[in-house]
């Protein structure tokens, strides 16, 4: 049996502002947040059905690495889940008023 698969995940001190705000700045991305805000922990296909793997794997990485996102391996599932807590305590409310701004536009 092959090992589990890890993920590197920046520290909660080490989330900045810069790298989660150009995260959430693509459309995809920030529809990707708003499904999980929504939906809470899910498997990563259900962020991008119809994407190509490459595709959902390039955008659910760069949420990973900017601090936006958990990412764990279930079995041969990508089960990814927002960082709302550690999110809210480096920047409290951002997300709440990105995903509550992205609503009033109707994305």
């Amino acid at each position: 049996m092959s090992p589990s698969r890890t993920y590197e995940h920046p520290d909660t001190d080490d989330i900045t502002i810069h790298r989660v705000l150009f995260a959430l700045s693509e459309p995809l991305r920030l529809n990707m947040v708003r499904v999980l805000a929504a939906r809470g922990e899910v498997d990563s296909i259900d962020l991008g059905p119809d994407l190509p793997r490459s595709t959902l794997t390039h955008h659910t990485s760069l949420l990973r690495e900017s601090g936006v996102v958990f990412v764990r391996a279930e079995g041969r599932k990508c089960m990814i889940r927002l960082r709302t807590d550690d999110l809210d305590s480096r920047f409290p409310g951002l997300i709440d008023t990105v995903l509550s701004g992205y609503d009033e536009v109707g994305q």
